[in-house]
């Protein structure tokens, strides 16, 4: 199933912007930021069933794809050595056949001011992060009324 809406990330400006990753990057390092940042909005993509994709910038020559997950609609991608992940981003949300249904999380303005007069919105650090919260929060409610759901079946079947 294709996922309509698109979700961008700026990697690192994200990270530097949350001040909990800000900390892990500065004691910890950028592979444990990195990591942290991709499982905090793997939500989105599991229970908004929103495509995402997180950017970092520059590693080796060729963009480098990585899949967190065996879904293709969550990638980590890696810049070449010469192009920023700003220049990325830039690049898919402007291209993509429908601008209204991407997203892009960065505190940028430069890339927020191109990006939008492409037609696609732009989601702040602190709206990213509260919109994972939500997320997450309705995500754990349906676990928990599934859970119970499946609970009584089990009981109403062994009586």
């Amino acid at each position: 199933m294709e996922f309509e809406k698109h979700l961008l990330v700026d990697g690192y400006n994200i990270a530097h912007a949350w001040p909990e990753l800000r900390r892990i990057l500065m004691t910890e390092g950028r592979d444990v930021a990195r990591a942290q940042l991709v499982e905090r909005v793997r939500v989105l993509h599991d229970f908004e069933r929103m495509r995402v994709s997180v950017v970092f910038d520059g590693r080796g020559a060729d963009i480098a794809i990585e899949r967190p997950t065996p879904h293709a609609t969550f990638s980590v991608l890696y810049t070449p050595g010469g192009m920023t992940a700003d220049d990325l981003i830039e690049q898919l949300a402007v291209q993509s056949p429908k601008p209204a249904d991407v997203f892009v999380a960065t505190a940028d303005q430069s890339e927020r001011d191109t990006v939008e007069a492409g037609g696609v919105q732009v989601v702040t650090p602190e709206q990213l992060a509260e919109w994972i919260e939500r997320v997450g929060r309705a995500q754990s409610v349906a676990v928990e009324e599934h859970t119970k759901r499946t609970a009584s079946q089990w009981k109403r079947g062994r009586s």
